[in-house]
């Protein structure tokens, strides 16, 4: 599938971003699917891989790998969507998918602190200049969890009531874990536990990736300036941008965190990385393969915006 991918990219031309103005309402209604489905995938994944299935040892491994990519590369990308939906039925969902894998902070984390304040060093999921994956990894999950249950707290002393998000996540990652242990005992929760951390080690490569080394320059007056295209790399390959519904355009997003994925577009100041972003989170697993590969392209950014001096 890798090797598919890598060729159907190659073979077929870039498709652009469709008019701002047109509506999209098979877009919502695919996230919708998606959605759903990961919740159903879940259990029946955990009851194939650690049940009493039928399957054979090598079958086992090979649903837990293809379910975990179908989770880290295709769900996350739909429950991404859907928190920055505005229907509350759909932004619902979107976290709930996040909460049953084990990684609900992510709902709040990224809406509230990650589109403020990325590529500074406020932003625990913008990964620094030769950080490798691995030590960013720790601190992302960790930075996130606390920032994310810090912002939720400032918001709810001023206007939210009701139970805290992190409460109503916490709660759903525990059910999720109750319900593994049912399907299959010990084994049906190493299963589902297993299939969750495939799929935040996986959102959080794409992160890595995202916005590595980029940083924002401070202003005179001490503030940071506007998030810009120029603060998030981005790839240009058609089939993989399609399997995760445009989340390669990365930069269009975060300069405009409402606009449905369909129309997101590649501004032409916008870092472009030579590889699908699958084949460069794969790299960035090596940290040395991933620094010689990424460091004349960073150059050539940071050339190309002299005014930037905190990098």
């Amino acid at each position: 599938m890798a090797c598919l991918g890598l060729i159907l990219d190659q073979l077929i031309p870039l498709v652009p971003g469709q008019a701002e103005g047109e509506e999209f309402p098979a877009a919502d209604l695919l996230l919708l699917a998606i959605g759903l489905g990961a919740l159903a995938l879940l259990p029946l994944s955990t009851w194939a891989i650690a049940g009493p299935s039928g399957l054979g040892p090598a079958q086992r491994l090979i649903a837990f790998l293809a379910t975990g990519f179908w989770l880290g590369q295709v769900v996350h990308p739909a429950a991404h969507e859907l928190i920055h939906r505005p229907g509350r039925g759909l932004f619902r969902l979107g976290a709930t998918v996040y909460a049953a894998l084990l990684f609900g902070q992510h709902t709040s984390a990224h809406r509230l602190v990650h589109h403020r304040a990325v590529a500074t060093p406020d932003d625990p999921n913008s990964a620094r200049n030769g950080e490798t994956f691995y030590r960013f990894a720790r601190r992302a999950w960790i930075g996130s969890f606390r920032a994310g249950l810090r912002a939720e707290t400032a918001l709810r002393s001023r206007t939210a009531k009701g139970l805290h998000p992190y409460a109503i996540s916490l709660a759903t990652s525990a059910a999720a874990l109750l319900l593994a242990s049912l399907i299959a005992g010990l084994p049906g929760l190493l299963a589902w536990t297993g299939l969750a951390l495939h799929a935040q080690s996986q959102i959080l490569l794409s992160d890595y990736v995202q916005h590595y080394g980029l940083t924002r320059a401070r202003l005179p007056d001490g503030r940071y300036e506007p998030v810009g295209p120029a603060h998030s790399w981005n790839t240009a390959h058609w089939f993989t941008s399609a399997l995760m519904l445009n989340a390669p355009r990365h930069s269009d997003h975060h300069v405009h965190p409402s606009r449905p994925f369909p129309a997101l577009r590649l501004p032409d100041e916008a870092p472009c990385l030579p590889w699908p972003l699958p084949l460069a989170c794969t790299m960035a697993l090596a940290p040395r393969l991933w620094r010689r590969a990424i460091a004349p392209h960073l150059a050539r950014w940071r050339e190309s915006r002299p005014a930037d001096t905190s990098a």
